[in-house]
């Protein structure tokens, strides 16, 4: 099976242009291709996890991949798929963004020897002259055409600034720059950059002839991956300080039984036929393919000696539910206390278990929180620090656990 055929089964191509070069670049690791991330945060979410996922795949069959960090579009915000526009970043913020994603990366791309990239569009974009973009470039893009694009059309229902309404303008550059650059032929991204990334072709091909060898790729479910970053108690990152391994364990663990061999499909290296055989799985066995996603996602991202705790403490958890050991640990300084106590909406929010107090006091007050198990149903109750001197076990909902003690 080609590599191409394997993109293909997985489910991960949506559309494309030029299929025939396409294969033949791709199939022969002949392609240096980019996909671009916007440094919004200090860490890389699970809906980058397909991109991620398919740079390490296209690596291993020979081909050469460039990360592209947005530190220029960065400052302006891609408007895709949102409502309104994004909050500005300082440049401090974005070059601190930039340097949290390199080291991630690294778990999934060998950048050594030159065998991968990773670039800043800053490094073009922000050298840029205004009127000379309008001359070199503007003349190759429709307005028209522009609006028309799926990128565009919610923000036009609440009104488009034309801060954003340059984003498509500055991708499509990025892909001209590094096409010149580092002869980047090829560029993957999700189905809502489609437009996008047509206008980034489109400019290579009018600027330096019809011969240009540049074409797109966009992946299945990107959307849908992005989706994937948010839970209700906020996004789950790549970075362990944000989000504990045995937390990234669970929240795969907890797919959707629909969803489960697609992502196992989409986002593991587990042989396709291995895959295939847990197609009629129903019961225990679909459980086990759970496990076996989340096993082999943490690994992916967290290493094997995590993945084999994240998966110990689980079972342990929901099976006797008498070992801790592996159960995140969240540890209480003196500041955590006032006059000696500590409420039990400040006690959830420090756990990591609700992003806020109001959330945690809507969990408490729906039922949905423990302490060593009993439930909770004062949203005023407080615990003293003798009451960490033994276990203390403090969940939220049916499988969100975190172990307290005092640091």
């Amino acid at each position: 099976m080609t590599i191409f055929d394997e993109l293909v089964k997985r489910g991960l191509i949506a559309q494309l242009t030029d299929e025939e070069e396409i294969k033949e670049l791709i199939n022969n690791g002949k392609a240096t291709f980019y996909i671009g991330f916007d440094p919004t945060a200090d860490s890389l979410h699970v809906g980058h996890f397909m991109a991620l996922c398919l740079m390490k795949r296209l690596q291993m069959a020979g081909n050469k991949p460039i990360a592209l960090i947005g530190g220029g579009t960065g400052m302006i915000g891609d408007p895709s798929g949102r409502t309104d526009m994004r909050q500005m970043m300082t440049e401090e913020t974005i070059a601190h963004n930039c340097e949290c994603f390199k080291k991630q990366m690294s778990r999934f791309i060998d950048f050594s020897e030159g065998k991968a990239l990773m670039v800043n569009n800053a490094d073009w974009l922000k050298e840029l002259n205004y009127i000379e973009v309008l001359r070199e470039v503007g003349p190759h893009f429709s307005v028209n055409r522009m609006l028309t694009a799926e990128c565009y059309k919610q923000r036009m229902e609440k009104g488009l600034s034309f801060l954003e309404f340059n984003y498509m303008i500055m991708q499509s550059y990025d892909f001209y720059a590094l096409y010149q650059k580092y002869g980047c032929n090829m560029q993957f991204g999700g189905d809502d950059q489609w437009s996008n990334m047509l206008g980034g072709t489109e400019l290579i091909r009018r600027k330096l002839g019809k011969d240009a060898y540049a074409m797109t790729i966009t992946l299945l479910l990107n959307s849908e991956g992005k989706k994937m970053g948010k839970t209700q108690s906020g996004a789950v990152w790549l970075d362990p300080d944000k989000t504990s391994p045995f937390d990234f364990y669970q929240y795969w663990r907890n797919v959707a039984d629909a969803d489960v061999r697609k992502c196992l499909r989409m986002l593991t290296f587990l042989p396709l036929e291995q895959i295939d055989e847990m197609d009629g799985w129903e019961g225990s066995q679909l459980n086990l393919a759970k496990e076996i996603l989340a096993y082999e996602l943490t690994k992916l991202v967290h290493g094997e000696e995590e993945a084999g705790k994240a998966q110990e403490g689980a079972r342990a958890l929901f099976g006797s539910g008498q070992n801790t050991e592996n159960m995140p640990t969240v540890a209480l300084t003196d500041e955590d206390f006032t006059d000696g106590a500590i409420d039990i909406l400040t006690l959830v929010a420090k756990s990591g278990l609700v992003t806020s107090k109001s959330e945690g006091r809507r969990a408490v007050t729906q039922g949905g929180v423990m302490v060593n198990g009993e439930k909770v149903e004062d949203i005023k109750l407080t615990y003293g620090k003798s009451d960490f001197e033994t276990e203390f076990i403090l969940k939220k909902g049916k499988k969100n656990f975190r172990k307290i003690i005092l640091g």
